[in-house]
């Protein structure tokens, strides 16, 4: 559907057959973290337009599902968010598949509104870590929800790079899902080894994106395929369909769709209680 600002939404087909109005968040309970390290730094992209390869714009940004379900999750299990994008500015979210018969998934969205509008800036938060000391830092996990809009800057940002190989030192989780892995992107640009060959993840895969414009979901063709980009750099991504695949492969937590959005919270919420000191 055309935008006023020139951009496409999906159609109303892929609406009904892409979104729901309602998640499967299933209000898990967990004995709550009571340690230091109690925040989980979420990297939003504030990047709203992906221009297709037929030069169309597609409204994009976090997806809403992808994002709020597992803080929900993480949240629950008694830890607390940090909210930054690349340039400081708002961060941008796919409201058109925003489920607004979710209580539970509204309640957050307006907890964390302020932050979600005025977040941290990437750069401030990349060169604080890079510098300071090693253990004096509050960070559990790094999240970055998926979406299309995770393509858009943050796998060329140098200091998504700088913060992941912090991270990668450090032995901090990273949670992602769908095309939020595209971030991961951002350590090969030096040319150097990636850090992430081997691993294995879940991504969500070309092969759909390639399909979904038929569907009026996308406007056009994606600018590049993420998945086959990741394995030419050695990654292992194990799930063929958009569906609930979740996996961890050391510090690293990945889902394949909105649909792993659930179970994702849930692997990263266990995982961060059972390994925290």
């Amino acid at each position: 559907m055309l935008e006023e600002d020139g951009s496409y939404s999906p159609s109303k087909l892929a609406l009904k057959l892409g979104t729901v109005k309602k998640t499967d968040y299933d209000h898990s309970t967990y004995q709550k973290y009571r340690g230091r390290r109690s925040k989980v730094l979420v990297v939003c992209t504030e990047q709203k337009d992906m221009r297709m390869r037929n030069g169309k714009r597609f409204s994009t940004g976090n997806h809403p599902v992808e994002a709020l379900v597992p803080m929900l999750h993480l949240r629950e299990a008694g830890f607390e968010f940090e909210i930054v994008t690349a340039t400081g500015q708002a961060a941008a979210f796919e409201m058109w598949a925003f489920p607004n018969e979710d209580a539970a998934v509204k309640g957050i969205f307006d907890s964390y509104k302020p932050q979600f509008e005025q977040p941290g800036c990437l750069e401030d938060v990349a060169e604080r870590l890079a510098d300071g000391p090693s253990d004096g830092h509050p960070y559990a996990a790094i999240f970055i929800p998926g979406g299309h809009g995770a393509m858009l800057g943050l796998p060329e940002d140098p200091n998504m790079g700088k913060l992941l190989a912090w991270a990668n030192e450090q032995q901090i989780f990273i949670i992602t899902l769908c095309h939020g892995p595209g971030s991961l992107l951002t350590t090969a640009l030096d040319g150097g080894p990636f850090p992430y060959e081997d691993y294995q993840m879940a991504v969500f895969p070309d092969s759909v994106d390639q399909m979904t414009p038929m569907l009026g979901y996308l406007p056009g063709h994606m600018p590049f395929g993420l998945s086959e980009r990741l394995k030419a750099l050695g990654v292992k991504v194990i799930n063929k369909k958009g569906d609930d695949t979740v996996v961890r492969d050391r510090h690293l937590l990945t889902g394949a769709s909105p649909l792993a959005s659930n179970k994702l919270g849930k692997l990263a919420a266990a995982t961060l209680l059972a390994e925290l000191d």
